[in-house]
């Protein structure tokens, strides 16, 4: 398996969709589905009924997963979306911002 380019607590900026140009904190990210769930961004709707669980039912808002090609890593410089590559500093893996060459994490 590939290292990850978006990973839980990254800024992301959405490209495409509803919700493109925002900018959110990535929640959660389910790889088996090529899905992230973003903070902010793609807000669905559900009706729900009354239940044992939930008495009063009414309509439910949450994020839902979207499709991780439609995220892009927001540069730590500009908050501009970026693409990501590997390298190697001090014998560790680190991420960097494409457009600016900073470090995302390490």
């Amino acid at each position: 398996m590939a290292a990850a380019k978006i990973k839980k607590g990254d800024s992301v900026v959405v490209l495409s969709g509803k919700d493109k140009g925002v900018t959110g904190t990535v929640s959660k990210v389910l790889p088996a589905e090529g899905k992230v769930v973003v903070a902010g961004a793609n807000i669905a709707t559900r009706h729900r009924k009354p239940s044992q669980t939930n008495p009063q039912g009414g309509i439910v808002r949450f994020e839902a997963p979207m499709h991780i090609s439609k995220v892009a890593v927001a540069d730590p410089k500009t908050g501009k979306p970026t693409r990501v590559r590997f390298e190697q500093q001090g014998g560790k893996k680190v991420r960097v911002a494409v457009k600016s060459g900073e470090t995302i994490d390490g």
